[in-house]
């Protein structure tokens, strides 16, 4: 198995010296208080994106219901009624946009705290037979 957690960035931040790797994995899992500095940022992630997208997704049903006139006789891109270019266009588009949004946003976590997915190469060149590890 490979290890995906390199910390030799000089970018790394500093950590408030919490478990190691093998005995984070026996910790309890709390979403309301994360044991690590890294799970407080990621989870703030997941938490902005979950609420952008509560936003983006249910936005324009809520809509028609407290401006339903509005929204019904509002005509956008030769005739269709808002809500339906909301729902049918925009709101597959801001799924999408939230999506790499979180990619990013992950992307900055991991080089912030120093974890790199990169695999690591075994320079001796010698390639199992069984498709297992050497």
């Amino acid at each position: 198995m490979v290890d995906n957690n390199n910390h030799n960035s000089t970018d790394a931040v500093e950590t408030d010296g919490g478990a190691t790797t093998e005995a984070y994995l026996d910790e309890e899992i709390n979403i309301f208080k994360p044991a690590t500095p890294f799970m407080r940022d990621h989870l703030r992630v997941i938490w902005l994106s979950f609420f952008a997208w509560v936003v983006v997704v249910f936005g324009p049903t809520t809509a028609i219901l407290f401006a339903s006139d509005f929204m019904v006789e509002t005509t956008v891109l030769g005739g269709f009624p808002l809500h339906f270019f909301l729902t049918a266009i925009v709101t597959p588009l801001g799924a999408l946009l939230l999506s790499v949004a979180y990619a990013t946003q992950r992307d900055r976590l991991d080089t912030k705290y120093g974890i790199s997915h990169e695999a690591d190469t075994d320079s001796s060149g010698a390639v199992a037979t069984d498709g297992g590890d050497d």
